[in-house]
């Protein structure tokens, strides 16, 4: 049985290494780790490339691919700092490393709160420029990234434009979150994910784009705003799979580049991360009016957030006053003025990604009409248990938080 899932993963691990390895030869090794109740498998593989692959294996078939290039991130770190991460235990849950002027380096790991510091000596202006000059140029949004790599590093710069702070983030190819939400892409309805930073919202949204374009054989074009979904560099990262990726020269031209993507090249979905003005919101809405699926995420943990930010209510159909007849309150019980949607909502699905495997999915048009009578809307809670397996209970009453 493990050379069967060795074989499974091994020709989805194949495809990470399309377009970047010259050869195919990947080393295996099997690890053994117990679980609380059953066998898992943990497969660690290393490409000509150096890039450190982790395949998370249950034995009732549930699979996690993990690419971090993490051998890049660390290069562009002063060495010292690179060997201290290099031989770290917990390197395969770093999930960033804050390096401000002055101060101590210190990382950050998931799912822990706070972090640690990395050494005793302050941060200096000489290891600030050395990586910098590794990164290369930052955008106006001061954010940039690594060639071929789903890294971001982003910038702190003082009143005179010095960079005095930089937040290197590794950025993870993760191959698995699709069966969370696989059934629904086959209704091919537009899905829009809540939820807070760093819960996977972008990680999630590339592997759509590589099952739409490669399992479901559409034409999928992503707008990659901060090159986070497709990577840096002008050859989108291989974990997209065949989706075409569009880059955006300015974060404010974000709307422009969503309308371009419909009238010159018919894609069949859309793919836009952090939709977060109302111009993108409007181009949503006529994106999907023309019968274009879209996947995107927005600022909120919640649909009650989205609901009450007046610059993306759009998104979910838009809210109005209206007032009522002195009968039909009474027949209703309510007061004379109250909130109504105003339209259809641009996404058919809500999901709130309140952890990384804890999502909550709402019938948008449903959820909305009864969150604004003060009643609460019966949703999908999908999660998965200690096998890694997607349970989805349905039916579930939404109280917010508590659900």
């Amino acid at each position: 049985m493990n050379t069967v899932i060795a074989k499974a993963n091994f020709l989805c691990i194949n495809r990470f290494f399309a377009s970047t390895s010259k050869t195919k030869t990947i080393t295996l090794s099997l690890i053994s780790r117990k679980s609380k109740s059953k066998t898992q498998k943990i497969y660690s593989l290393k490409s000509p490339l150096s890039r450190l692959i982790h395949v998370f294996s249950s034995l009732d078939g549930a699979h996690f691919i993990v690419e971090d290039d993490l051998q890049a991130f660390l290069d562009i770190l002063p060495s010292d700092l690179r060997y201290i991460l290099l031989n770290d235990p917990k390197r395969a849950q770093l999930l960033e490393v804050i390096l401000d002027l002055g101060r101590l380096p210190a990382a950050r790991y998931l799912g822990e709160f706070g972090g640690k510091y990395l050494r005793s000596t302050e941060v200096s202006m000489r290891e600030l420029e050395y990586a910098q000059n590794a990164i290369g140029e930052f955008g106006d949004d001061n954010r940039a990234g690594i060639e071929g790599t789903l890294h971001r590093i982003s910038a702190v710069r003082s009143r005179k434009g010095v960079i005095v702070g930089l937040t290197c983030r590794v950025g993870r190819a993760v191959g698995g979150h699709i069966d969370m939400v696989h059934d629904l892409l086959h209704y091919g309805k537009s899905i829009l994910f809540v939820g807070r930073p760093g819960v996977g919202k972008t990680t999630v949204m590339r592997e759509i784009a590589r099952v739409l374009s490669d399992e479901f054989y559409k034409r999928v074009v992503i707008v990659d705003t901060s090159n986070e979904i497709g990577g840096d560099g002008n050859i989108p990262h291989a974990a997209v799979g065949g989706a075409r990726r569009m880059q955006v020269p300015e974060p404010s031209l974000q709307h422009k580049v969503m309308i371009e993507a419909v009238e010159n090249h018919m894609p069949e979905v859309i793919i836009v991360d952090e939709i977060g003005t109302e111009a993108e919101a409007l181009a949503c809405r006529s994106i999907a009016e023309r019968g274009i699926m879209l996947i995107g995420t927005a600022h909120g943990e919640q649909l009650e957030n989205i609901i009450k930010n007046a610059t993306l209510c759009n998104l979910i159909g838009g809210v109005e006053t209206v007032t009522l007849g002195d009968e039909e309150a009474r027949a209703r019980r309510s007061q004379k003025s109250i909130l109504e949607r105003k339209g259809p909502p641009t996404f058919c699905f809500l999901i709130e990604m309140r952890e990384r495997h804890y999502w909550v999915t709402h019938r948008t048009e449903k959820s909305v009409d009864m969150l604004l009578r003060g009643e609460s809307p019966l949703v999908e809670v999908r999660k998965r248990d200690n096998q890694f397996r997607v349970v989805i209970e349905r039916w579930k009453t939404y109280d917010g938080n508590s659900i």
